[in-house]
């Protein structure tokens, strides 16, 4: 699980770049050159970050509330990193972060 920060910040990035700079020159410009490249490394990394959620349940023992809330922030920009920054506040996500 060392790499779920990393790829939460990755996925927060490319939501971005997909949100706020790919689609508006896509629909206001009429360029999808850029959703045709940040789109699928979104895909991926969304993929990805949904893929080490899941990882987290069965092997860290996470509790399914956490997951469930880290897939509905997966959607936000920036609730990747939202989710990472409270992995250890058991007031947030309890039980997340059990070793």
């Amino acid at each position: 699980m060392r790499y779920f920060n990393t790829v939460g910040i990755a996925e927060t990035c490319s939501t971005i770049s997909l949100y706020f700079i790919a689609m508006p020159l896509k629909y206001i410009g009429d360029n999808e050159i850029l959703v045709k490249v940040i789109g699928p490394i979104h895909g991926i990394l969304w993929s990805l970050y949904i893929g080490l959620l899941g990882l987290g349940w069965l092997q860290e023992k996470w509790n399914m509330r956490a997951v469930f809330i880290g897939g509905f922030l997966s959607l936000l920009p920036g609730g990747p990193i939202w989710l990472e920054r409270r992995l250890d506040n058991e007031e947030y996500l309890p039980s997340i972060n059990q070793n």
